[in-house]
């Protein structure tokens, strides 16, 4: 079920018995300079907890001129529940307590 909140739209998934909410937090940004195109971001926390994880996809091909934007609800629920996984993985502690922790995943999450 997807909560609203200004206009931020968090979603509730499960990732190993694990209650999480995730929201995208950066569309992709594409730039002449390799060193300057990011790719999009969601941010992800436990539902318990206050932690949160940014975990950054690469950027991926530049859209067309006409295509729309990036949508919250087109991003795979999958690629989402891997990429939560691979932050915990990677030592991100949801229950802990401190800055965001930002993990880089490559395009399916892993």
């Amino acid at each position: 079920m997807a909560k609203t909140t200004k206009l931020i739209t968090e979603f509730d998934i499960e990732v190993d018995g694990d209650p999480y909410v995730w929201r995208l937090h950066r569309l992709p940004q594409w730039s002449y300079d390799p060193s300057e195109r990011h790719g999009k971001v969601i941010a992800a926390r436990h539902k318990e907890g206050q932690r949160e994880a940014l975990i950054e996809f690469p950027p991926g091909p530049k859209p067309k001129f006409s295509a729309p934007p990036l949508k919250p609800s087109q991003i795979p629920v999958r690629i989402v529940a891997k990429a939560i996984a691979s932050a915990v993985e990677a030592g991100w502690e949801p229950l802990s307590r401190g800055k965001p922790v930002v993990i880089y995943v490559d395009e399916e999450g892993a």
